[in-house]
């Protein structure tokens, strides 16, 4: 059950019995899908728990920050590029701005790769020390860079790439 997706026009075609049963059990599973939500991040497989349903089968490359407060609370996760089947251009200014205004000390990198295969290209570890540096100035921490794929994910902090 890929991208389901339901919009009001189609719940409101509904005879109202069956419109009502639909919006709960619409309700059960948005509740069930935030329980399985870590809401403090310890280790890389809590952030592929966090994203890898919306984000391990996407048709192009997706940049998104975690952002985190002081005890690595999620605060928020913002997608901050879009790109293609093999790339998506990021930006440090793009990237701390969001966490900035979100009151983040600290964030954590995903992206995935359409591919499948989560090994990191000599591009994603340029971006990463690229990044990491910024958020050293900025007073940011980068904590780690994870890409996902359908085949898992890969840490870079775990790989000694930062």
């Amino acid at each position: 059950m890929k991208n389901f997706s339901v919009n009001e026009t189609q719940l409101a075609s509904l005879p109202r019995r069956r419109r009502e049963h639909a919006e709960k059990l619409l309700q059960l599973v948005e509740r069930v899908l935030q329980e399985d939500v870590p809401s403090e991040i310890r280790r890389p497989e809590d952030v592929y728990q966090l994203v890898a349903a919306e984000m391990s089968s996407l048709p192009n490359e997706h940049f998104v920050a975690i952002m985190l407060n002081v005890k690595n609370r999620v605060i928020s996760k913002e997608t901050i590029g879009i790109g293609t089947l093999n790339g998506a251009i990021v930006h440090p200014r793009e990237l701390f701005r969001k966490a900035i205004l979100k009151n983040a000390t600290s964030i954590i990198c995903v992206h995935n790769h359409p591919s499948g295969d989560p090994t990191p290209s000599q591009e994603d570890i340029k971006v990463t020390k690229r990044l990491y540096d910024a958020g050293e100035i900025v007073d940011i921490n980068v904590l780690d860079h994870i890409i996902v794929g359908v085949e898992g994910f890969v840490s870079l902090k775990q790989l000694g790439m930062m």
